[in-house]
């Protein structure tokens, strides 16, 4: 045994990376297996995560990375079709309240990471907003933030949400799941959709940053998939293999961040994201109960539609709740922009008011 230990200590870098993958592709199937959300992230980061407590010799495949967080932007792009802006008018008043309901959920899932948490503010911040993991883990670590905690806050919220949707949609609202169709097949997709889609991810990621796009690596290629579904170029997703491939990498570039974090913290951080989480169920119970009475919208719709989770995730569910998948998935798709392109610019408003209201310049936040 001590033979093998001193082995895996051994491995140079590039063998750790692969080590780490393999334990992410590993956990996925697990994962996938035992009917957890998002598997194929949640999985991976989790079994790093493990390996890293453990010491066991993993390192990030940090190089892979900005080739894979294209194809993530390209599937959200994809979920702009001309049949959601058609009904989209149906539903304005969803669509008006959605911006007080983003902003009261993130002040109070900003109050607990900063008041009970004691997060520095730049990490509480982009903990706190109700956008997708790999946005803020983006946005965040470009501000200075505490990427190991950003990415456990997010984590923590994606779980217990999916969770507490399925438990409500089975007790409270006598729903079940269906079967979710499975992601789009490579044979699908002729050669001009593989065109297409390429071009956006590979052009997209520099359009972004020309743009000064918040997030370019991912909102750069959202931008032209997105165009390119609304105008019906293209009526498919990327290929389910390489999202999959997609989530896997990333979810083990966010568990290997915790290497050197003890886990008496991590457990630490993932109290407060349930504590957070719990928190921004409540405000969305709030806000989907008042839009039914003025709407007369039924409260499996509006609910899932607030449901601070993941736009695939959500998607997903709305499809396999048998509920109304085009308002669902634009409904997360207009908060994650919202979210995305709020978030830098709120920052740093809130940020410079704070340095003017001290007569200091803002302090820079503990990473």
């Amino acid at each position: 045994m001590d033979d093998v230990v001193m082995y895996l200590r051994g491995l140079v870098p590039g063998r750790r990376a692969v080590l780490a993958l393999a334990i992410g592709a590993l956990s996925g199937w697990l994962a996938a297996l035992a009917g957890m959300p998002l598997p194929w992230m949640l999985g991976p980061m989790i079994g790093n995560t493990l390996a890293a407590i453990l010491s066991l010799p993993v390192r990030g495949p940090d190089r892979l990375r900005p080739l894979v967080i294209p194809v993530i932007g390209v599937m959200l792009g994809s979920a702009m079709t001309p049949e959601m802006l058609d009904a989209a008018p149906r539903y304005a008043a969803s669509f008006a309240l959605l911006l007080p309901f983003l902003g009261l959920t993130a002040l109070v899932s900003y109050a607990v990471y900063r008041r009970i948490g004691r997060y520095d503010p730049v990490t509480a911040f982009f903990s706190a907003m109700p956008g997708g993991l790999n946005d803020m883990l983006i946005l965040g670590g470009a501000a200075g933030g505490n990427e190991k905690r950003i990415a456990l806050a997010h984590a923590a919220r994606v779980l217990l949400v999916i969770l507490f949707v399925v438990l409500f949609y089975g007790f409270a609202l006598d729903v079940s799941a269906g079967e979710v169709a499975r992601g789009t097949a490579a044979s699908a997709l002729t050669a001009l959709d593989w065109a297409l889609l390429g071009a956006a991810a590979v052009a997209g990621v520099p359009l972004g940053g020309r743009l000064r796009l918040p997030a370019p690596q991912i909102t750069g290629p959202m931008a032209p998939s997105g165009a390119l579904h609304l105008a019906g170029l293209v009526t498919v997703a990327p290929p389910g293999f390489l999202i999959l491939v997609a989530q896997v990498v990333i979810g083990t570039v966010i568990g290997c961040r915790f290497i050197g974090v003890s886990a008496a913290q991590i457990g630490r951080d993932l109290s407060l994201g349930a504590v957070s989480s719990v928190a921004m169920i409540a405000v969305a119970v709030i806000f989907a109960a008042g839009l039914t009475a003025i709407t007369g919208l039924p409260l499996s719709l509006s609910f899932l539609g607030y449901s601070p989770g993941g736009l695939t995730e959500m998607s997903l569910l709305a499809l396999a709740m048998g509920q109304d998948v085009a308002y669902v998935s634009v409904l997360h798709l207009v908060r994650i922009m919202l979210v995305i392109f709020a978030a830098q610019p709120v920052f740093r408003a809130t940020r410079a008011r704070a340095g003017d209201q001290t007569g200091t310049n803002p302090p820079r936040s503990e990473s």
